[in-house]
C-alpha cells in the first residue's frame, strides 16, 4: 500500500511538472503563422516572447531568432544558423514531424544538411524561403 501511495504521488507531481513546461509542440514551434498567437503564445507587456512568428518565410515560421545555442530555444527545437542567421527550428525524425501546423503549399523539410551550432547530428524542420 505504501508503494503504491508512493508511486501515485510520484505520478501526480511528474504530471504538475509537466504541465509547467512548454514545449516545441506546446509552443507549435515550425507552424505556421500570420501572428504571435498563431504560435501558441500570448503577447504579454513588457515580457520577450518564447516564439516569434518570422515572416522571411513562406507561411510564416513560429520560430526565434538570435539563439547562440540550443538551450537557448524552446524544448524540442535546436538553434542553426541558416545563411547568417540563427534560429531555433523544430526538431525531427522524418517530413511529417515538421508539418503538423503547416500546410500543403508551405511545408517544411526534414534535412540533415543544416547543423545545429553545436554541429550535432539532429535533423531539423527547414522551412521555405519566403521568396520561393
Amino acid at each position: 500500500m505504501k508503494t503504491l501511495l508512493t508511486l501515485g504521488m510520484s505520478l501526480m507531481l511528474a504530471l504538475a511538472i509537466g504541465a509547467c513546461s512548454e514545449d516545441a509542440n506546446d509552443l507549435k514551434v515550425g507552424g505556421e503563422c500570420v501572428n504571435l498567437a498563431d504560435c501558441g503564445v500570448e503577447a504579454s507587456d513588457g515580457e520577450t516572447p518564447e516564439l516569434d512568428c518570422l515572416p522571411e518565410f513562406k507561411g510564416g515560421y513560429c520560430g526565434k531568432t538570435g539563439c547562440a545555442a540550443s538551450t537557448d530555444c524552446p524544448e524540442g527545437s535546436a538553434c542553426a544558423d541558416l545563411e547568417g542567421t540563427l534560429y531555433c527550428f523544430l526538431v525531427c525524425n522524418d517530413k511529417p514531424d515538421c508539418n503538423q501546423n503547416r500546410t500543403v503549399d508551405n511545408e517544411s523539410n526534414c534535412s540533415a544538411t543544416i547543423k545545429t551550432v553545436e554541429n550535432t547530428d539532429q535533423k531539423l524542420c527547414i522551412p521555405p524561403s519566403a521568396g520561393e
